[in-house]
């Protein structure tokens, strides 16, 4: 099992940055996944950005070249860097994990552990 809780999300304007942590209750060294996902009002939970265990990163067209995703092993935390926030960037941000190897980063069925949740809002 693997408890996850994120931290740093807030209210930035356009153009700004902003840092999201995933702290895990675990070691995340050997964690097949750890991924970032967004959800809008009234619209399903979508893939932002993944880390497999063997240094394999993806990200959603919409965010490449704006948002990067890291982990630090010591500090058992997913971290994603968002740089050039947007309006659309407005959602609530979710931290996700799955033990397994054989799942599709975008899938949120195939993570089973998610944290609670961090909101973050740009405005124009």
């Amino acid at each position: 099992q693997v408890q996850l809780a994120e931290s740093g999300g807030g209210s930035v304007q356009a153009g700004g940055s902003l840092r999201l942590s995933c702290v895990a209750s675990r070691s995340i060294y050997s964690v097949a996944f750890m991924g970032w996902f967004r959800q809008f009002p009234g619209k399903e939970r979508e893939g932002v950005a993944s880390s497999t265990r063997r240094g394999t990163r993806y990200y959603a067209d919409s965010v490449k070249g704006r948002f990067t995703i890291s982990r630090d092993i010591a500090e058992n935390t997913l971290y994603l860097q968002m740089d050039n926030l947007k309006p659309e960037d407005t959602a609530m941000y979710y931290c996700a994990a799955s033990t397994r190897d054989d799942i599709s980063w975008r899938n949120t069925l195939d993570y089973a552990y998610w944290g609670q949740g961090t909101q973050v809002t740009v405005s124009s």
